[in-house]
């Protein structure tokens, strides 16, 4: 299947780490341009080093970006045309979270939920909009989660999160399909990074390993119906997808990519 991503110009907001790494590679193996907006920037170094080394003619910039700060985000857009011209895709990818019962989460960490997960979202598709529009063409697919279609146990401030971002793209699709603009969602289920080399010391991982153990991913395990976990490439697959020509009719959808653990 063709896809007609070679060339194509996609930003995607921490690339650097787990999820956003593999949708980076999926988009690299494409041959596309992509433009790495990441907290830690020496991790989207090593993995701009990845893509060199796959030879697919995939060029990759990496920019040092706060997603939950609208001036360093249009800052972020505005050097990422510089380096590969016009924004055909952007991947809204970045997420945080410590699970904790709601009762006993501090306050900091649900504003922290808040500014990453949702204000992220709409700081990044609203600096991208203008030029898809003035084009009429471009395609943003955002991270959500199953916690943002049920409602997650310990995740309650960022399940809000997540459904608003699954709102916040139903939304914006129907204001800007005249335009020929398309936005979905991927929902991720649980995927643990399987190494600390494929995070950052920023990423969410560094605080929520002690949470969970070998015996919790058993147990985390057994309400899926293969009996496992997703893995961040099978993520990954389905954003390039929708990202793609091959999904030029779909928009405002969301697709879970959790291995039957949700069915909505």
């Amino acid at each position: 299947m063709e896809l007609g991503l070679k060339g194509k110009h996609v930003i995607i907001t921490g690339g650097g780490s787990n999820i956003g790494r593999a949708i980076v590679h999926a988009f690299a193996a494409e041959g596309s341009d992509i433009s790495i907006a990441e907290l830690v920037p020496s991790q989207g170094d090593i993995v701009a080093g990845e893509v060199a080394a796959m030879d697919t003619g995939s060029r990759v910039t990496v920019i040092a970006t706060d997603v939950t700060d609208p001036e360093k985000v249009a800052s972020m857009v505005e050097q990422a045309i510089a380096a590969f011209g016009p924004v055909d895709v952007l991947v809204n990818n970045v997420g945080w979270t410590v699970d904790r019962l709601f009762m006993e989460k501090p306050r900091h960490e649900w504003e922290r939920e808040v500014q990453v997960n949702l204000w992220g979202a709409i700081n990044c598709i609203h600096a991208v909009l203008p030029g898809m529009i003035e084009r009429q063409s471009g395609a943003i697919v955002c991270i959500s989660s199953d916690a943002g279609r049920m409602g997650e146990y310990r995740e309650a401030v960022y399940s809000a999160c997540k459904a608003g971002v699954i709102a916040l793209s139903k939304s914006v699709a129907r204001e800007t399909g005249r335009y020929g603009l398309r936005l979905n969602v991927v929902c991720p289920g649980l995927v643990v990074p399987p190494n600390d080399e494929s995070i950052s010391g920023e990423s969410m991982w560094t605080q929520m390993r002690e949470i969970f153990t070998e015996e919790v991913k058993e147990r985390v395990e057994r309400n899926y119906l293969f009996r496992r976990m997703g893995t961040a490439p099978e993520v990954a697959n389905a954003v390039v997808f929708l990202a793609s020509d091959a999904a030029s009719f779909i928009t405002g959808q969301t697709l879970s990519v959790s291995g039957g653990y949700t069915m909505m």
